[in-house]
């Protein structure tokens, strides 16, 4: 297992938004601004993060469990929650001993309670559940997926609406932002999500043998390669060209990629499990086809909100979140459609796209000044994976 990263004095611009919100009464400037703990165990890492309602970042922790999962070929979720319960008491304190916070100057305790693994979720749900009961502290229940879609109010100054894509290996979801806790849903993926499926991807090529990927997760293994990769050499196409929506799939086009390994595989006269001579081209063709997909869809979703008002031409703004949104090469792609179609575009920096403490206790922050969604009895509270 790897140290637990601890990043102390993260700050936001004085520019940024909710910094106002510290000036913009005597009442709030006559008090100390209010402080929420965000705990994050939705799926193979354990997060905990300390901020003050300007958006400072006063402590953080994160310990993954990466490195367990990889050797293992993919998270096992029994494994995923015993490493949570061996790690969230030291993150948590982490967190706090480098904020100089102790739980009594706590404002609330926010912590993921859907979706993801049932058995992580637990995990940080109960953990929470005693500090909220010993310290009698009001606890805010947060969607995993609309902290991601809140964190760049968290670096960025963005004003409601705005659309959102949210792209990881458990979610693609397209959707408008209007306030903390309304969401207008365009689209998301009908079976599994692109990261699941570059994971599956790279596993079935066994780039974990590729002596330049030891130690990349599969979607990093797939970037790193795709960069030296002709993605002419192969062609899949496209999913869900039928269908007029902005709906994702990505599970047929994961079966139209092993048809062509084990094609491959065949030609070479090599087993499964040993490397292919072209698993660079392999990786650009994948990578490339995912992009163009995703691409389609916001597109269609960009032309759907300006023609509808739901976003006016001179503010309209793309914002892109999750873990698959850190593959620089999708990045760039949907920065060039942005720029293409007059939307500005915005993505938090890498380490925030992935799952933390920072962007639980940022929702925490956005909904305790919007006041919706604390609790001051934890009774019947439950996790809820899908």
């Amino acid at each position: 297992l790897v140290k637990p990263l601890k990043t102390a004095g993260y700050s936001v611009p004085a520019r940024h938004g909710p910094a106002a919100w510290l000036s913009s009464s005597s009442a709030r400037c006559a008090r100390l601004p209010r402080l929420v703990l965000g705990i994050e165990t939705s799926c193979d890492d354990t997060g905990a993060a300390v901020l003050d309602e300007a958006g400072r970042v006063l402590g953080e922790a994160l310990q993954s469990q990466k490195d367990v999962h990889l050797k293992a070929g993919g998270i096992i979720p029994h494994v995923a929650q015993q490493l949570h319960r061996e790690n969230i008491q030291q993150v948590v304190k982490e967190a706090l001993s480098a904020s100089g916070v102790s739980v009594n100057e706590l404002a609330a305790i926010a912590t993921t309670v859907k979706p993801g693994l049932a058995l992580s979720l637990e995990v940080g749900l109960q953990y929470s559940l005693q500090l909220v009961d010993r310290y009698q502290k009001p606890f805010i229940p947060i969607h995993h997926m609309e902290a991601h879609a809140l964190t760049i109010r968290l670096t960025e100054q963005v004003e409601f609406p705005f659309l959102v894509l949210l792209l990881s290996g458990g979610h693609c979801i397209l959707a408008v932002a209007r306030g903390v806790s309304d969401f207008l849903l365009l689209g998301q993926t009908i079976d599994i999500a692109p990261g699941d499926m570059l994971d599956k991807v790279a596993r079935r090529l066994s780039l974990i043998k590729h002596p330049e990927c030891h130690g990349m997760a599969g979607g990093k293994a797939i970037e790193h390669l795709a960069q030296t990769g002709d993605w002419q050499r192969y062609t899949f196409r496209l999913p869900m060209q039928q269908y007029r929506n902005c709906d994702f799939s990505f599970s047929g086009l994961q079966s139209l990629v092993n048809k062509s390994i084990i094609q491959k595989e065949k030609e070479e006269g090599i087993q499964e499990g040993e490397l292919l001579s072209c698993v660079e081209d392999i990786a650009a063709a994948v990578q490339h086809v995912v992009a163009a997909h995703i691409i389609q869809r916001t597109h269609r979703a960009m032309l759907f909100c300006i023609k509808n008002s739901i976003l006016l031409p001179k503010t309209a703004t793309l914002v892109v979140s999750g873990g698959v949104a850190s593959n620089q090469s999708i990045r760039k792609d949907l920065q060039t459609l942005a720029d293409a179609n007059g939307f500005a575009f915005l993505s938090p920096p890498p380490r925030l796209c992935t799952d933390n403490g920072v962007m639980i206790a940022w929702n925490g922050i956005e909904r305790l000044h919007a006041g919706c969604g604390i609790l001051h009895s934890t009774d019947g509270i439950r996790y809820e994976p899908k």
